[in-house]
């Protein structure tokens, strides 16, 4: 293979040079974890630049979830949420103690469907655990009355969120907690991490001290806890990279917006993200391949790779069609026909910042060449 290979995203790294100093700190005071100083500087900028008061970081959003659902009073009975996503989403459910039980999504959004939610709650029901899938913000207020109506606790899983706002405010506003990922595949990374962010400062320091194995004090247990605390060198990561955060998003818009141009009024794909709009991060560039186009989902995604160029069928499988999930009643393919049809058709490009032109261009010319 002559041409370098084109993964679906590549990690965006602070400069070397403004790790340095931050490494030095933590070098002279051997302060490695457990709340050290550099996290703290890391926790109060980030909540100052997301726009939001009670902040919690963790070790990953996978933690971060289980430990909201714990705080929640979640360990038992069902949580409504969606079979597209990643399995983590499910996972958390079942690690805290509950089962998921699956809704349709939106065809539009690829989000959960409040009406579909409603629908599904039982006597058992006891939250609903939406994600902003790809970044887009889900149906907020529509969910927010479902939950209002049925006395159920919301949580949104925001691993794709980061940054993302709706009508000027950070979408981690909604809802009793959202779950931030710092993945290194995320818009923004601390290599691993993530946050958990509470609407007030009790459910923040309750989660803090659930991550940090239900201590409240040096003599203190009072909850059955974990080690979820995310160390030193992750938050001098995610302290650096605020630094340039804007001009990851801004050339990541960028990326997004080449696609879109290319791709429009292309029969039978579409574009799943809106771009052009103020306050989406651009966390991904999934299409979705209609009757229309010359090629089926899997057969362009065989073509791409054959090209060095690694696209991604996001989210396929379901969750639902995975081992652990589809005994559950819930995860009959009948209640759920949009996602099963997005995740037949879906398939994510590659987007990140440093996406040089020449490369897009090879990809879109693929695509369309397939497609058109």
């Amino acid at each position: 293979m002559t041409t370098p290979p084109i993964y679906v995203t590549r990690p965006s790294i602070p400069p070397l040079s403004d790790m340095l100093p931050l490494l030095t700190q933590i070098w002279e005071s051997r302060t490695l974890t457990n709340n050290g100083p550099v996290l703290q500087r890391f926790e109060a900028a980030l909540a100052d630049y997301l726009g939001v008061a009670h902040i919690s970081l963790v070790a990953n959003a996978t933690l971060g979830t289980v430990l909201a659902m714990q705080q929640a009073g979640l360990t038992a009975g069902e949580v409504i949420t969606t079979p597209f996503s990643f399995v983590a989403t499910a996972h958390a459910v079942r690690i805290a103690g509950a089962t998921p039980v699956f809704a349709d999504i939106d065809p539009v959004t690829l989000n959960l469907d409040p009406a579909k939610v409603e629908a599904m709650i039982t006597p058992q029901t006891r939250a609903i655990l939406p994600v902003h899938t790809f970044g887009t913000p889900c149906d907020v207020d529509g969910l927010a009355e479902v939950a209002a109506r049925h006395g159920l606790k919301l949580l949104y899983d925001a691993a794709h969120a980061f940054g993302v706002q709706r009508d000027g405010q950070s979408i981690l506003r909604h809802g009793d907690m959202s779950v931030l990922s710092f993945h290194a595949t995320k818009v923004f990374n601390t290599f691993e991490g993530g946050a958990v962010i509470a609407r007030d400062h009790e459910t923040k320091l309750a989660i803090d001290r659930l991550a940090n194995f239900g201590f409240a004090d040096a003599l203190t247990v009072e909850a059955i806890g974990t080690n979820a605390k995310m160390h030193e060198l992750s938050a001098a990561v995610g302290l650096a990279q605020l630094c340039g955060i804007d001009d990851v998003l801004a050339r990541r818009a960028a990326v997004a917006q080449r696609y879109a141009d290319r791709f429009n009024g292309v029969p039978g794909l579409r574009c799943v993200c809106p771009t052009g709009v103020k306050g989406h991060n651009h966390y991904a560039f999934p299409i979705l391949i209609g009757p229309d186009c010359r090629v089926d989902r899997d057969t362009l995604f065989v073509h791409l790779e054959a090209e060095n160029i690694f696209a991604r069928r996001y989210f396929y499988p379901l969750i639902s069609d995975l081992t652990p999930y589809r005994s559950l009643p819930s995860a009959d393919a009948a209640g759920l026909p949009v996602a099963r049809d997005a995740a037949d058709r879906i398939l994510c490009l590659p987007l990140y910042p440093d996406l040089e032109p020449d490369s897009q261009d090879r990809i879109i010319d693929l695509v369309l060449a397939q497609c058109g």
